[in-house]
């Protein structure tokens, strides 16, 4: 009988090593820099590498390591309830337009699901969440600002006496809002709904792997945090 053929590698065509562009994904994605300062933080490591091909190595592979580390944590969340999510819509400009990111966030600050549309009627906010409640199943309450559209898609989905409305209900998704927004400015702004989708959701990603609430925890605790995660991200795709 013939052995089951093993699936081609991604990075089979690249010169470079998967440990590099690991690196080149995490820096890029994680923090505010630029292809430019991403390359020249490489070149005194002693890795010479295009800003182009920072671009080329996130395009392609971020989604990829995003997706393996949405696929971790969903498996080690399941059969935990969802007490709280916090919805809300953030306005991002593409070339002089105006555009919506919506997000959700539970009550730990994870970022469940991230989606960009043109307009934040119901149709919008119905469509972000059946993609949210399909993938994350549903939360016990639902809190939001008080755009009318949550209602509405709410009142549709069947869940509208979940909804809470408050003055500072929301903080917890506000302040989310802020390590995208430093990105954002890091990249000077995005061009295409496309790319604003991808990036947003393999930020979301990494962000959630890598963000441990270390004001919460002892430096002890915080410390090894984060060499399980660091140990977790150089494990992908490998």
């Amino acid at each position: 009988m013939p052995r089951p053929r093993k699936p081609a590698s991604p990075f089979r065509y690249f010169n470079s090593s998967l440990e590099v562009i690991r690196l080149v994904v995490l820096m890029y994605v994680r923090f505010p820099l630029s292809l430019r300062n991403v390359e020249d933080l490489l070149f005194e490591r002693g890795i010479d590498i295009c800003h182009e091909t920072v671009r080329l190595w996130w395009n392609r592979f971020g989604p990829l390591f995003a997706g393996e580390v949405r696929r971790q944590r969903v498996s080690r969340m399941r059969g935990f309830r969802h007490w709280r999510w916090h919805l809300d819509e953030m306005y991002v400009k593409l070339n002089g337009e105006m555009v919506y990111l919506w997000r959700a966030v539970d009550h730990e600050g994870e970022i469940l699901e991230s989606y960009v549309t043109k307009s934040r009627d119901k149709k919008a906010a119905l469509a972000f969440m059946k993609k949210a409640l399909k993938r994350h199943g549903s939360p016990e309450a639902i809190a939001t600002d008080g755009l009318r559209s949550y209602a509405a898609a709410l009142a549709e989905l069947g869940n509208r006496e979940k909804q809470e409305v408050g003055r500072w209900a929301n903080n917890r998704v506000e302040n989310s809002h802020l390590p995208f927004r430093r990105r954002e400015r890091a990249m000077l702004r995005f061009r295409q709904m496309r790319t604003l989708q991808k990036f947003a959701s393999v930020h979301a990603n990494v962000h959630n792997h890598f963000n441990h609430e270390r004001h919460l925890v002892d430096r002890q605790t915080y410390k090894q945090r984060r060499s399980a995660a660091l140990a977790e991200w150089q494990a992908l795709a490998s």
